[in-house]
């Protein structure tokens, strides 16, 4: 009996012995048929490619060549081609880093239920491909191409077949200003500026960076060229990737606003070309407006609950030129945007003249007169009260850093704090006269060559004083 048992034992052994040994050979055979590879496993001739179509787990597309690339389900969809042709080249020479062949079992790849199915027809020839898992130990996607094989890809198609309607849009391109010739604001506050490099003799501005101008009848009122810049800045890297509509009729455009927009900002141009001779001036336009409702309330709202608003999320759209996309815009966009009067572009600085061309000032402050004058010019430009030698760091600094609070054609009524007379070496703006009078407990009103222009802090006039106190008594 134990004899028998001992048998049957061993014959249970045995038997486990050769399940495993054919497990073994068959996983042998199995690992024989997974190679390295390299090699390029699908060429599609790209220029042949007549339909493209995909499925992914957030869009199903298709799109056809006719004498420009359509979408199947709205041929007024503004395709963005060269999108398409990225999407094409994955496979113009699709290489795969493994193969494993003869494969029986799609599903411990994921291609039995792939993430994503990509059909490419060209004409007689149909490309179906299809994407499964994701290798995390090879870092690769398993692809099949229809050939009874499974690759593992060099580069992952999904990094470019997870792509949903919106990314296919052909949208509005915003331009590099390089050469700005005028530009025109239309809405609360319309203006035409005109750029004009710097002269000595200008009869408009004695700061040299200034070369915009808004026009005022005859006269040109110099525009800060760094606030000019950056506004065009904020044209040019606006973001436009959330459409709402990309073809907008007249209804639509009432009811994103853009029917009457709030603003509409004309910039005329020339592009930097390497043969500049062969540059043509070209002309870009961008409209703005809120929702028309929010805009409709905020124009009725009053003035002391206006601050109240300011920091409340703004819905806001934008068309550029006579585009049928209509864009969804960025609270901060819009501001930006809309900071376009002549206030928000003009100089704050109350002198904006440059120090280097400093000569003399005459300096009136408690019913006393001061004179501070320079001998010597450039970086041997020496400062004098009277005759002793002085230290004007602290005076030029209170000087430059003065700059508006608002700005206001507002006559002084209060007592005159403090006046300055700023010779320069400027046979066209040979001096500038700067007024400071008492305002309010905050400010104090400034005055340019005898007009209003802005209010500022009083902190800065404090500034002022102190620093002449400093060198004259």
């Amino acid at each position: 009996m134990k004899r028998a048992k001992r048998i049957y034992a061993l014959l249970g052994v045995l038997a486990v012995v050769c399940i495993v040994t054919v497990f073994v050979v068959k996983h042998e055979e199995k690992q024989e048929n997974i190679r390295n590879s390299g090699e390029v496993v699908l060429e599609v001739d790209v220029d042949s490619v007549e339909s493209i179509s995909w499925e992914n787990e957030s869009a199903s597309l298709s799109f056809h060549k006719e004498d420009s690339w359509l979408y199947d389900d709205d041929t007024a969809f503004p395709v963005n081609e060269e999108k398409i042709s990225e999407l094409i080249g994955q496979f113009e020479a699709f290489s795969a880093a493994f193969i494993i062949e003869d494969v029986s079992d799609y599903s411990q790849y994921g291609l039995d239920d792939p993430v994503c199915t990509i059909e490419l027809v060209a004409g007689e020839t149909t490309y179906e491909i299809t994407l499964g898992d994701y290798s995390a130990m090879d870092s690769q996607r398993y692809v099949s191409i229809g050939d009874g094989n499974v690759y593992l890809a060099t580069n992952d198609p999904l990094d470019y077949f997870d792509a949903t309607l919106s990314d296919m849009i052909l949208n509005d391109e915003t331009p590099s200003f390089d050469n700005v010739t005028s530009i025109d604001f239309k809405g609360s506050d319309s203006y035409h500026v005109v750029y004009q490099e710097y002269s000595e003799d200008s009869p408009y501005t004695y700061c040299e960076d200034d070369v915009y101008f808004k026009e005022n009848g005859e006269e040109l009122l110099p525009l800060d060229t760094s606030l000019v810049n950056s506004y065009l800045s904020s044209i040019t890297y606006l973001d436009l990737s959330d459409y709402m509509t990309y073809n907008a009729g007249e209804e639509d455009l009432a009811v994103y606003g853009l029917d009457d927009p709030e603003l509409t900002v004309t910039v005329q141009y020339t592009p930097d070309e390497e043969d500049s001779s062969e540059a043509a001036s070209q002309t870009f336009t961008i409209s703005i407006s809120r929702d028309p409702e929010e805009r409709q309330k905020a124009e009725s709202t009053t003035d002391d609950s206006d601050s109240e608003d300011d920091e409340e999320e703004v819905t806001a759209y934008a068309r550029i030129g006579d585009s049928k996309i209509i864009y969804q815009i960025s609270s901060s966009s819009y501001e930006s945007l809309m900071a376009a009067s002549y206030n928000d572009l003009r100089h704050a600085e109350v002198l904006t003249a440059s120090f280097d061309d400093v000569t003399s000032m005459d300096i009136s402050l408690d019913g006393a007169a001061y004179t501070i004058t320079t001998k010597g010019s450039g970086d041997n430009k020496t400062f004098y009260y009277g005759e002793e030698e002085i230290s004007i760091d602290d005076l030029q600094s209170a000087l430059e850093n003065m700059t508006a609070s608002s700005f206001t054609d507002e006559s002084p009524s209060e007592k005159e704090e403090i006046a300055l007379t700023i010779y320069l070496d400027n046979e066209v703006h040979p001096q500038v006269e700067i007024q400071l009078y008492r305002y309010d407990g905050e400010h104090c009103l400034a005055l340019l060559d005898g007009e209003p222009v802005s209010l500022v802090p009083r902190s800065d006039v404090v500034e002022l004083i102190e620093a002449i106190n400093t060198l004259v008594l």
